[in-house]
């Protein structure tokens, strides 16, 4: 198994580079006039005509590595041992290309190999400029006589060309970051939290270019009185009205998008993105579906994401309770299928139609797979209008019997890979704690089942107020577990900010607030199963396939015959658009497909699942328990001891960083902006050489 993931990994490198080969070969004229034109003669037929060269170059290579990155993503989690000293070894070598690079600026914190992508791919679209700038300036007081135009509006109508041209390049990679079950993403492990900030650098990159794209075309149309070119819609060839409409669509997402509008009016944003279908729609109108290509495979990709995403959001899950925190927090605590399994700091993406039938908010999973075997939970945070609304209604002194739930995920890296380390140091602020409650609770399960021993953890967390300390009590398991916590050597360094001594003696306790599912509500399972990313491979290829095989019958029996009858030519628009009719149906048939049969598998496992386990005074209808009975006396005395309390402080980190032994050390930080600069400066400034890195994504 070993040998042949390495054979999969060496192919897709090959692959990779040789499309990284087609893209840098792209602008030049080898490429335009000697090497495409002999592949069009190679493969154009009655079947699939001038695309079928663009299919074959740009398409089909990357859906090849997407496809080869699922199995091998399905051998990878079937063959994954923590304990393999030759990963453990990979690892501490290769640490270094992610220490931080970059801490304070625009980009935030930017490790060197996240800086040395970017510099690649900032060359390349130098590159293209430069090459397609010379190009297409070699002839231009030629093209100037000819057309009867002054040079420099020649020179105005090649450059807009060019900007458009270049910003196909940045639309190539535009959706795959936003692809949350991505292979591709998975591959090179790389989360998809993690991964929305790549998104963020190309939608700025690609709009810019585009937006300067039409301007220079409305300038060139004004110079040279050509204005009726903004309504022109030609049969064959680029439809400038389509262009427009995408546009203007483009810049509404693009205007919303910017930090300030973002977190400050999130459902401008957030609802103003679908606009993203009418964006790529008249997009591919614009240019045809043989242009389009170059942006195909990562629209391809997202668009079989957001089909299993829809497909699963339509199952209602089953929430069997919640604990509501003093901090007004809760942790919502979902049945969970067997064999479903995640690493910690796995998101998941939850829907309440009651609160809000559009929106879909994540959440950090706090539970361990291992541990909780048969829960998944979530701790929300009464910060924004939608958590405020679902804390208020579990909360409330006559709470709901049944909370209606949809959720999509989770979603998450193959490893944590923690166990390399002597011991880590864990940083939160705020909030930031949640993907540490999981990270302990794994770990906790390894120190008491593993052969090797744990690493020792620090845990160094920052609340504004005293009953925010409730969240630590979450980081203990639940009555029935059988492990021993004074195996973890856990230690807890915990700074109040706000508040310079104890407010009251009488501690809040935790309420739990047990619920009536469904019948119909389904506990949490993977979309496609416990071999999701095999079926995924599966819907990949076999979709392609599919779409490979009506687009080839299409052209032949129906575009072509049609062209032959009436001596024209088939509209470009309606080519493209049936196109990509086709690509969603063999799409949706797919995944369908394999979604349903998962489905079925699932269901049987859910017979065999037991409820989770309730009060002997349990009733059948909902009703709130007093007191956090779940927790066992031990552990919760063994927690106590383990924590110092700091009032009126906050954490000197570079102080605690400085003192702290280990020949390798991991350094995990969870929280504000500052907070994860603070900390990445310290690492990155050389003083500690045995500090690993690692900013954690987090969301509730």
């Amino acid at each position: 198994m070993v040998a042949m993931r390495l054979a999969m990994k060496v192919l897709i490198m090959v692959v990779f580079l040789g499309y990284i080969s087609i893209l840098i070969m792209m602008p030049t004229n080898t490429f335009y006039l000697r090497w495409m034109p002999n592949i069009r003669s190679k493969t154009q037929s009655t079947y699939f005509g001038q695309q079928g060269a663009s299919l074959l170059i740009y398409a089909f290579p990357i859906l090849f590595i997407a496809t080869l990155g699922a199995f091998y993503s399905h051998l990878r989690k079937r063959g994954i041992d923590h304990s393999d000293s030759r990963v453990q070894g990979r690892s501490c070598r290769y640490h270094l290309w992610k220490m931080p690079a970059l801490v304070k600026g625009p980009l935030g914190i930017v490790s060197w190999i996240e800086l040395a992508s970017l510099a690649m791919f900032s060359a390349l679209l130098v590159w293209s400029f430069s090459s397609y700038l010379h190009a297409m300036f070699a002839n231009v007081a030629q093209e100037a006589i000819q057309e009867r135009e002054r040079v420099w509006d020649v020179k105005l109508d090649s450059a807009a060309l060019l900007l458009g041209l270049v910003g196909n390049i940045c639309l190539a990679f535009l959706f795959f970051p936003v692809t949350r079950g991505s292979s591709v993403l998975q591959f090179i492990s790389v989360t998809s939290e993690a991964s929305v900030k790549y998104h963020i650098w190309l939608g700025h990159v690609t709009m810019t270019l585009f937006t300067a794209h039409g301007l220079c075309y409305v300038i060139f149309w004004v110079n040279t009185q050509q204005i009726l070119e903004m309504i022109k819609w030609d049969k064959v060839g680029i439809s400038n009205v389509a262009g427009e409409i995408s546009l203007l669509a483009g810049v509404v997402m693009w205007a919303t998008a910017f930090q300030r509008i973002r977190r400050k009016i999130f459902e401008l944003f957030f609802y103003t993105h679908y606009l993203y279908i009418i964006f790529v729609l008249f997009f591919v109108l614009h240019v045809g579906f043989s242009t389009a290509c170059v942006m195909l495979p990562g629209l391809y990709l997202f668009l079989i994401d957001r089909c299993l995403r829809f497909l699963q959001s339509q199952q209602k899950i089953q929430l069997v309770c919640a604990r509501v925190l003093p901090c007004q927090a809760v942790e919502l605590n979902f049945s969970k299928s067997p064999g479903l399994s995640y690493s910690p700091t796995s998101t998941v993406f939850l829907n309440i139609p009651s609160i809000s039938k559009l929106q879909w908010h994540p959440f950090t999973i706090t539970s361990s797979s291992n541990l909780d075997c048969d829960k998944l939970s979530i701790v929300v945070k009464s910060e924004g209008r939608w958590t405020k609304m679902l804390y208020e209604t579990v909360s409330s002194s006559s709470p709901v019997e049944r909370l209606e739930i949809s959720l999509e995920g989770p979603y998450g890296p193959p490893s944590t890979d923690l166990l390399r380390h002597d011991m880590l140091v864990m940083i939160s602020g705020g909030s930031g704690i949640t993907p540490f409650i999981s990270i302990i609770r794994e770990l906790l399960f390894t120190a008491n089942t593993a052969s090797h021993k744990a690493p020792r953890i620090l845990l160094i967390c920052a609340f504004k107020k005293e009953l925010d300390l409730a969240m630590l009590e979450l980081l203990l398991p639940v009555s029935g577990t059988n492990l021993d916590i004074s195996c973890l050597h856990l230690q807890i360094e915990a700074y109040v900010t706000r508040e310079k001594e104890t407010v009251k003696d009488d501690q809040e306790l935790i309420r739990t607030v047990w619920l009536k599912p469904n019948t119909n509500d389904v506990p949490v399972s993977a979309v496609l199963g416990s071999r999701s990313w095999l079926w995924l491979g599966l819907i990949i290829s076999s979709s392609f396939a599919i779409f490979l095989v009506l687009v080839g019958i299409i052209t032949r029996y129906y575009i072509y015959p049609t062209e032959r009858d009436s001596n024209g030519i088939y509209s470009d628009a309606s080519r493209a658009a049936l196109y990509m009719v086709f690509a969603c149906v063999c799409i949706a048939a797919s995944a369908t497909g394999a979604f349903l049969w998962n489905k079925k598998q699932s269901l049987r496992e859910a017979v065999q699942i037991q409820d989770m386990k309730t009060p002997p005074t349990a009733s059948p209808v909902a009703r709130v328990d007093d007191g956090d009975w779940e927790l066992e006396s031990l552990p919760r005395q063994t927690l106590i001891q383990t924590t110092n309390v700091h009032y009126g402080e906050r954490p000197n980190l570079k102080k605690i960083l400085l003192g702290i032994e280990g020949s390798s050390i991991g350094v995990l930080v969870s929280g504000p902006r500052k907070m994860r600069q603070d900390v990445a400066d310290v690492c990155s400034s050389g003083l500690i050489s045995n500090l690993h890195f690692q900013s954690i994504s987090f969301s509730w």
